[in-house]
This record gives structure tokens, C-alpha cells and sequence, in this order.
């Protein structure tokens, strides 16, 4: 048992050593010697101490975590800057460039950020000086396939800028009449104005590219069909499959699940029946992809034996379902508080051998706090930790609702406490409720308790829009009362507008102090309608 010993530290401690040996002298070679894998989660915890680090040290981390990796960690906190440095910064004058998949980060970022000026003068500057970048023959088979062009519109694309990408490559096509579009550029264009929900602008594009004679691909086929299929027009998207298998495209799932799904989501399960019946006919076998879009069809419109059907047909089929697959059914019985069914068959996919995993857990919570059901609730969060899945704070949310809804509150109180300390800050809406009831039942100490650890930490303080209504009868109260002297004033004020009923309201004799007694006289007969509450003017 001694020698199965942690060999590597916490995630924030190696992440403390990382920035403490860049920070120090020779970082490159402590680094390589320190035995600290740049993981993940590693990268995660680097990122605030990054604009701390000196430049010296930018070269030690690319080496450690690779080129791209540094160029992402630093533009992630918008170091441009530091960026821009480590990739034109070389050491030595033999030392090769930077390869171009390190400018890619950078793309992307300016793109994600809304800076697309920024990444098209970056594409400018990487066309100018093609030396500045290496191209890696070995990971990608030509330059041709990871080119500065490729990479700038792609990063526009994918973060919802196809008119800028569009716009580039209309001002290239400018500037070198010799040169078109080959049906990568027009894939990655099609693909992002289908991300962008421009169907029109997606079908303008098709028909360029067809009038200028490039053959389209299964995916330029796939990319077009999804797209139809997003904006919920299926039988498009079938027409699309039939000319693409008439100009002797193979179909693939990319292509078929899409239209199923779409059929689904509409309530057409004939037509998608008919669709998946065709699948052999396209030489597609159907996929768990295929099954899950018609269990979620069936669970959508509320049809669970159908979608029970498609489940045993999986089976048969010998294609296991997954945790999404059984999510369908657990969102059906979440929503009508089915908790006999839920439970019966959370019980069978487990017992069957299938993980759950961290929504089934939240959907079944959800149901049984809906349902007022704890002992269930407090099972389930138990089987959820025994899963490997710790309470988040969607969980913990809905424990402590639960909790002041069988006025519980102390318990409540608790788990607001663990909630700090596992690291998590609890919504505010949670706060006052918990403080409003803490506070009716003269728990003074809980109180202080409670306003002390909200202090503690920055959090927001908005409230959902109809939170206020649901404070009391004393609070709608007020509200209305607020109201009836607000339409009070504004209708004395109206009244004192007519000059006539002014000379007629003021007396040569009469002081600024009886106007006033006056009109908070007016104001309270409209609102009270009693005469005997106005308090007598001072004279």
C-alpha cells in the first residue's frame, strides 16, 4: 500500500510550481525536469497568472505546453501583445518559425471577441511573410490544406462573422483575377452561414458555386442538408439527398441523421420511419445518433410508447443506449411529475449496466423537489456522489428550496454552508428567500451568520422579474397604494394646469403652507376617499 503514493500534486499546487519556475531562472529546464504534465485543467488554473509572467518565460511555456497552447493561454486573457512577441521572437537565427497552427488560437480569439479587423490584418500579415510560419508537411498532407486563408475564415465562421469571411474572400478574388474559391473555402463559408441561421444567404452561396462549376462534396451536401434541417425544412433537405445521390455522392449518417431528426422534432414519425427504412438503400446503417433523435421525437410530443418502441428496437438492433437516451424518457416524467415511472426506470438502466450521468441525476432531483419528495431527494443526491458526480449548484439550489418549502430551515441554512465551502456561491434569489424566513422566525444568529458569508465573496444581486410579487400580501399592498398616490398627484397636477381652476383654487390670502395643506388634501381624499384623515392645515 506505501508504494501507491499521488506521484503528481494537486492540480493548484503543480499549477503554484508551474508559475514559480517561470517566474525564476532557467524555466525551459526546470520545466522539462519538474514532472508536471501540462493538462487541462493544469492550463485552466495558469491562466489567471499569466499577465504576471515576464516575456523571458513565454518561450519556456510553448516549449512545455506546445506553441499553440502558449498562443491560446495568453490570447484567452487578451495578452495580444505577449502573443505577437513569443511568435516573432527567435532566439537564435537558425531556430525554425513558429508553425501556422499556432496563429490559429490567435484567429480564432480576435474572431470570439469580435475583433475581425484584427484577424483579417493578422491574415495579411501571415500573406506577406509567408516566412514567419511553418507548415508541418507531416501532420497535414499539403499546404494547401492549412493555409493562412483557410484558418481566417474558418475562425470567422465558427465564432459568427461569415460576412466578414465572405467579404475577405471577395476582396482577394479582387486583387488576384487568376484566383477562385476551391470548395473548401466554399464548405467553410456554406458552414457558417448556416451557423448563422442565414438560409438565404446559404442558398445564394450554393447557387454561385454551382454556376461557377465546383463540384460539390458529401460535405458540402452534409453542410447544405443541416442546414435545411435546422430551419425545419426536412423535405428540402430529402430533396438534397436524392440529387446528391443522383450525381453519385455516397450519403453517410452526416447526411441522413440530420433529416431524421428533423422529421422527429416536427411529430412526422411516418416520414421518418420511411426515411430510416431507406438507410440501406443509401448503404447507411443507422446509429445510436439515429435512434436518439427518434426517442427524442416521441419523448417531445409526449409519445413514450413510441419512444419505448424505438428503444427495443435499438436493442434488437444491438446498438446499447446511452445516458441520453434514457435522458429523453427522464424529461418527459420530470415534467409530469411521474415519480413512480422515473424511479422504476432509473432503477432499470442501472440495473441493465448503463451509467447515468450528471443530467439524468439533475432531472430526477428536480422532479422529486417538485414533488416535495426529500427522502428521495437526499437518496439521490447520495447515489449522484457514490456516481462520481459531486452536487453542483443546480442541485444544491434545489435542496435548499426544498428545504424552506417544508420549513426546514435550519437544515437549509446548512447546506448553504456547504455550498461555500465546496466552492460555490448560491444565486441570490436563494439568499433572500432564505434570509426573509430567517428572519420571520427570529434566528438571529443565523441571520448574521448568513449576511456574513454572502459578504465574503462578490456576487450578483439581481432578482428574477416576478420575484417581488411573490414577497407577501403587505408588499402588493404597498405596491398598489404607491400606485393610487402616484394617479393622485398627477391628476391634482392636471387640475392646477387649467388656469381658470387655478384662479379658482388660489386665494390672494391664502399662504404657501395652506396651498400645500391643500393639495395633500385633494391627494389624500382620491386615495383614502375619507375626509376625516386629512390633518387640518397650519394657519
Amino acid at each position: 500500500m506505501s508504494a501507491m503514493v499521488e506521484t503528481h500534486p494537486p492540480t493548484p499546487t503543480a499549477a503554484a510550481d508551474v508559475v514559480s519556475i517561470l517566474r525564476g531562472a532557467d524555466p525551459a529546464r526546470l520545466l522539462a525536469t519538474s514532472g508536471i504534465a501540462p493538462t487541462p485543467e493544469l492550463l485552466q488554473h495558469l491562466r489567471p497568472a499569466l499577465p504576471t509572467l515576464p516575456d523571458s518565460a513565454i518561450p519556456a511555456l510553448a516549449r512545455w505546453a506546445g506553441a499553440a497552447t502558449a498562443v491560446s493561454l495568453l490570447a484567452s486573457r487578451r495578452l495580444f501583445a505577449a502573443a505577437w512577441r513569443f511568435l516573432l521572437f527567435q532566439p537564435a537565427a537558425a531556430s525554425p518559425p513558429p508553425p501556422l497552427a499556432a496563429f490559429a488560437p490567435l484567429l480564432r480569439r480576435y474572431a470570439r471577441i469580435g475583433r475581425t479587423d484584427s484577424a483579417v490584418r493578422t491574415f495579411r500579415f501571415l500573406q506577406r511573410h509567408p516566412g514567419r510560419y511553418a507548415v508541418e508537411s507531416d501532420v497535414t498532407p499539403s499546404a494547401e490544406a492549412l493555409s493562412p486563408l483557410i484558418l481566417t475564415i474558418d475562425a470567422l465562421c465558427k465564432e459568427g462573422h461569415p460576412r466578414a469571411a465572405a467579404l475577405l474572400v471577395a476582396q482577394i478574388r479582387r486583387e488576384d483575377d487568376g484566383w477562385a474559391p476551391d470548395v473548401r473555402i466554399y464548405n467553410i463559408l456554406l458552414n457558417g452561414w448556416s451557423r448563422a441561421r442565414r438560409l438565404d444567404k446559404a442558398e445564394k452561396l450554393w447557387a454561385a458555386m454551382r454556376d461557377e462549376g465546383v463540384r460539390p462534396t458529401v460535405v458540402t451536401y452534409g453542410t447544405f442538408i443541416d442546414a435545411h434541417c435546422v430551419m425545419r425544412r426536412p423535405d428540402h433537405a430529402m430533396a438534397l439527398l436524392d440529387q446528391m445521390r443522383e450525381e453519385g455522392i455516397e450519403a453517410n449518417l452526416l447526411t441522413c441523421n440530420p433529416i431524421v431528426y428533423a422529421l422527429a422534432h416536427a411529430g412526422r414519425f411516418g416520414d421518418a420511419h420511411k426515411v430510416l427504412e431507406k438507410f440501406p438503400l443509401y448503404g447507411v446503417a443507422p446509429n445510436i445518433s439515429t435512434f436518439n433523435s427518434l426517442v427524442f421525437g416521441y419523448c417531445r410530443h409526449g409519445d413514450l410508447a413510441g419512444a419505448s418502441r424505438v428503444l427495443k428496437a435499438m436493442l434488437g438492433r444491438g446498438i446499447s443506449p446511452t445516458a441520453r437516451t434514457y435522458n429523453y424518457f427522464f424529461t418527459v416524467f420530470a415534467r409530469n411529475l411521474s415519480i413512480d415511472l422515473g424511479m422504476n426506470l432509473y432503477v432499470k438502466m442501472v440495473s441493465n449496466g448503463y451509467a447515468p450521468d450528471r443530467l439524468t441525476y439533475h432531472l430526477l432531483i428536480k422532479m422529486l423537489c417538485e414533488a416535495n419528495r426529500l427522502e428521495l431527494t437526499l437518496q439521490m443526491l447520495q447515489e449522484m456522489r457514490n456516481s462520481g458526480f459531486e452536487p453542483d449548484l443546480a442541485t444544491s439550489t434545489m435542496l435548499i428550496h426544498l428545504l424552506c418549502r417544508r420549513h426546514q430551515f435550519e437544515e437549509a441554512f446548512a447546506e448553504f454552508e456547504q455550498m461555500f465551502e465546496r466552492g460555490m456561491v448560491p444565486q441570490y434569489i436563494t439568499y433572500r428567500m432564505l434570509m426573509r424566513e430567517l428572519k420571520r422566525l427570529g434566528l438571529v444568529k443565523l441571520v448574521q451568520k448568513l449576511a456574513d458569508l454572502m459578504r465574503s465573496v462578490p456576487h450578483s444581486t439581481k432578482l428574477p422579474g416576478g420575484y417581488r410579487d411573490k414577497e407577501g400580501d403587505d408588499a402588493i399592498e404597498k405596491k398598489k397604494s404607491i400606485l393610487l398616490k402616484a394617479q393622485a398627484v398627477s391628476d391634482v397636477l392636471k387640475d392646477c394646469k387649467d388656469p381658470k381652476k387655478l384662479r379658482e383654487l388660489r386665494d390672494p390670502e391664502e399662504t404657501d403652507v395652506q396651498i400645500a395643506d391643500r393639495i395633500v388634501a385633494n391627494i389624500r381624499r382620491r386615495v383614502y376617499g375619507d375626509i376625516s384623515r386629512i390633518v387640518p392645515s397650519v394657519s
